[in-house]
């Protein structure tokens, strides 16, 4: 999987040394990946947008704040961007440290360029179950954001496996009415069968307890 199937993508490099950032993005850009390069974290931060996707390469010492502590800042701004750390003085305390802040690799410096690939290939395949998953999730708020109240209290008793008449009696109303709201939540939730509808009122329960 390369950059081309997945047009948004593009790797941040962060490195102070320029002649780095120009080898990494020629590397990249050969294998069809592109670029953006930043001399410090405080440069991507600045340019940061929310809807970036892709992956970081950030060296472990910057001037001004380190790779390890612009993981940190990004996770803090919400970013999910995978980050691999490069280093020509990795110890295990470092490579500890990126691993606990969920980094993808830590390549120690000189690193092959088959490394490297491996590496983005793995931060372009964790992106792309990411988006997929959000933009699941998305389809899936939106089909739930058209139900009514009632709609709801009724999918919700639903997960708790009760029965049409179950339902009508908790709630005071009778099991034709609860099959009739039944059948307007297979419509609007696209729920092709009772098992699909029953998914969805798990999801449903199991938000409710989120909360």
């Amino acid at each position: 999987m390369t950059s081309p199937s997945f047009p948004e993508f593009a790797v941040h490099i962060v490195d102070d040394d320029a002649p780095m950032r120009d080898s990494l993005s020629l590397m990249l850009g050969v294998i069809g990946y592109r670029t953006v390069s930043f001399s410090s974290a405080e440069g991507l931060l600045e340019a940061y947008r929310d809807d970036w996707v892709g992956c970081v390469i950030a060296d472990l010492r910057l001037p001004g704040r380190s790779g390890l502590e612009l993981q940190s800042a990004l996770r803090a701004r919400g970013s999910r961007m995978p980050l691999i750390v490069i280093s020509a003085h990795g110890d295990v305390a470092s490579a500890r440290a990126a691993f606990l802040g969920e980094a993808v690799d830590f390549l120690e410096k000189p690193f092959d360029e088959a490394d490297l690939k491996r590496a983005v290939e793995r931060c372009l395949d964790q992106e792309s179950r990411r988006i997929k998953l959000d933009v699941t999730q998305q389809v899936r708020d939106s089909k739930l954001s058209k139900l009514t109240a009632r709609e709801r209290e009724v999918l919700r008793l639903l997960a708790e496996g009760l029965h049409a008449r179950e339902v009508g009696a908790a709630l005071g109303i009778s099991a034709r009415t609860v099959e009739v709201y039944k059948a307007n939540l297979m419509a609007k939730l696209e729920a092709r069968n009772t098992a699909a509808l029953v998914r969805y009122a798990l999801e449903l329960a199991m938000e409710g307890k989120d909360k």
